[in-house]
């Protein structure tokens, strides 16, 4: 049988924003929503190898052989026209790495490291690697006391849920809108599945933190404000919330028109669910 082989956008070997303590985070490649407010874009697709990457590489770091695009990394001085330029918010410049790369990786960083984060793109797309790389660290002696972590937009169903849940210290979850008109028009998608995901995770007692990005004129509506709360309050007061501010950094599209979250926006509703009984409120340390 083959061992499962993740596509990575990017590796972060040192984070302490993804989660509890230093982390290393893997952002895999694809997501399942398409929101036009991404902050980061080019993990969403899936390379198609259509070549229009290469000639807007300035360094020849991508070339197309065999109909394939192929990346040399030597070459790349890490300018992302690539990026600009795919017409599919993908990435040419994904790894491929196993579960042994990955390892290898956290061992070359492992005295830095309180845990791992999956992150994405949607890291449950690629549920068969997550689920082998968190087992192969929890069972090996080395490893074994570094968290495992998934940042996640909750629409995998519960049913792969309950296969994901066994093996994870911890889950991230957004919650983009309650409406699910206005969930549609941020993410592409509605919210049923994510609302299930959130009560099953926060159920078996992995719900880290519930994750709202604040987006004016499109989530933050005083009927929004008052579902959060309310989920929050049923899921348990304590339950860490943390609030996103909307910013134009790495957004693409139409969502460069929308108003930024200001940060007296976000401090009054954190006062608001402060004032409900919600214990754990997180802002947002830097605005950009």
């Amino acid at each position: 049988m083959s061992l499962p082989l993740a596509r990575i956008s990017k590796v972060l070997t040192f984070s302490c924003v993804d989660g509890p303590g230093n982390r290393l985070v893997l952002f895999v490649q694809g997501c399942n929503f398409e929101c036009p407010g991404c902050h980061n874009p080019h993990t969403i697709g899936v390379c198609n190898d259509c070549g229009d990457c290469v000639p807007a590489c300035p360094q020849d770091a991508l070339s197309l052989v065999d109909g394939r695009i192929v990346f040399d990394p030597t070459f790349c001085d890490h300018c992302d026209e690539c990026l600009r330029v795919c017409p599919i918010s993908a990435n040419p410049m994904v790894q491929h790495l196993t579960v042994e790369d990955v390892l290898a990786l956290i061992r070359s960083n492992l005295a830095f490291l309180s845990g791992i984060t999956v992150s994405g793109g949607e890291a449950t797309l690629q549920l068969k690697f997550v689920i082998t790389l968190f087992r192969a660290i929890k069972s090996s002696p080395d490893l074994a006391k570094l968290t495992c972590f998934v940042d996640t937009n909750g629409y995998l169903g519960t049913y792969a849920l309950a296969r994901l849940l066994p093996v994870t210290d911890g889950i991230m979850m957004d919650i983009k809108a309650f409406a699910d008109t206005r969930h549609r028009a941020l993410t592409g998608r509605g919210n049923d599945k994510v609302l299930a995901s959130i009560r099953m995770a926060q159920a078996a007692g992995k719900l880290y933190e519930l994750r709202f990005l604040m987006v004016p004129g499109m989530n933050d509506q005083d009927d929004e404000i008052e579902a959060l709360i309310g989920l929050v309050q049923e899921l348990g007061a304590d339950l860490r919330v943390k609030l996103n501010a909307f910013q134009h950094h790495g957004v693409k599209g139409k969502a460069r028109d929308w108003p930024k979250m200001t940060r007296d926006g976000i401090e009054a509703t954190a006062a608001r669910l402060r004032d409900a009984g919600l214990s754990q409120v997180v802002t947002p340390t830097v605005y950009l």
